[in-house]
């Protein structure tokens, strides 16, 4: 269930409460007159079953309560009402097909903003991920995998596609772009120091490394992976499976192949870089591939789902 919070100017608020109403899969309506401040107007809650939310945001975006007034979404954990589950099975389809996609277009806007922190994490992702391939360390793979935050921006290209969202892509491609430019600089900078150190050593690298060789030499499987990799993603985000996303940040090769491709470029490994620059470019254009195409055809599925009016 999804709870929604709205601010409607005082001549609006009869509008939207019957709005609601009709709405299959709303519950526990609830109208408080003058409470609003900032903007002044009445305050209006309800709760709606997630496949009936989007239908709704849409509808009250149309109204223009976004504008005049404030449309607030927040997921519910848990709700112990009878009338709840009524309005669960009264909604056509399953929650956890619906996918809202002002809350995705909100998530995306917020993963795929050039920060320093996001530039943060990519590089220390990315140093773990030398570290990994010079010690043939599969642990240290899989922990630099977990750690990148590539996949917002990623998701961010897909959403921005599929919405016809021109300002969205671009900031994504610009996080995705100028993310990995900014982290392999530094991880590059951080292979001269260890080398330096004496930890580094080129022999390491063009060693026998049975863990990590896989990062610079891309095949079938790496885009396949990819592939999968992508609609997995696209799906824990559009159901709030978050949790499902680690298991898709350790299962695609876009860190270690940065972090492997740095490192050889330092020691002049060409070879090495460029095998890993293409495991890179592999990877990043199956996932996008991949998760617009999942966006696409739940659109069209959801988008063909019978709509049943509320009566009485």
């Amino acid at each position: 269930m999804l709870h929604l919070r709205l601010i409607t100017p005082a001549d609006r608020t009869t509008e939207v409460v019957r709005l609601v109403e009709r709405t299959v899969g709303t519950t526990h309506l609830a109208v408080v007159p003058g409470a609003a401040l900032h903007p002044a107007g009445d305050l209006v809650m309800c709760d709606v079953a997630r496949e009936a939310g989007d239908e709704l945001i849409d509808a009250l975006r149309g109204l223009g309560i976004d504008e005049c007034g404030s449309i607030a979404v927040e997921n519910i954990d848990l709700s112990l009402s009878q009338r709840a589950d009524e309005a669960e099975r009264e909604a056509p389809g399953e929650g956890a097909d619906a996918v809202i996609w002002e809350q995705l277009a909100d998530a995306s806007h917020e993963e795929s903003t050039l920060s320093v922190t996001y530039i943060a994490f990519l590089s220390l992702a990315t140093m773990i991920a030398a570290c990994g391939v010079v010690l043939d360390n599969a642990i240290l793979i899989v922990g630099a995998m977990a750690v990148g935050p590539e996949f917002g921006p990623l998701a961010g290209v897909c959403t921005g596609l599929v919405q016809r969202a021109p300002k969205l892509l671009w900031r994504s491609l610009v996080a995705l772009v100028m993310g990995f430019t900014a982290a392999m600089a530094i991880t590059v900078g951080f292979s001269f120091l260890m080398a330096w150190l004496g930890q580094f050593d080129v022999a390491q690298l063009e060693a026998a490394r049975p863990n990590t060789s896989f990062i610079y030499q891309p095949d079938t499987f790496s885009l396949v992976v990819a592939v999968l990799a992508g609609i997995a993603g696209m799906l824990s985000l559009t159901s709030s499976k978050s949790g499902a996303l680690v298991g898709v940040a350790i299962s695609v090769t876009t860190v270690p192949a940065a972090a492997n491709a740095a490192v050889a470029f330092s020691f002049q490994e060409y070879r090495q870089a460029w095998g890993s620059a293409e495991q890179l470019l592999l990877n990043l254009l199956g996932i996008a591939l991949a998760g617009t195409l999942t966006l696409v055809v739940q659109k069209i599925l959801w988008s063909r789902r019978h709509r049943v009016p509320r009566t009485g």
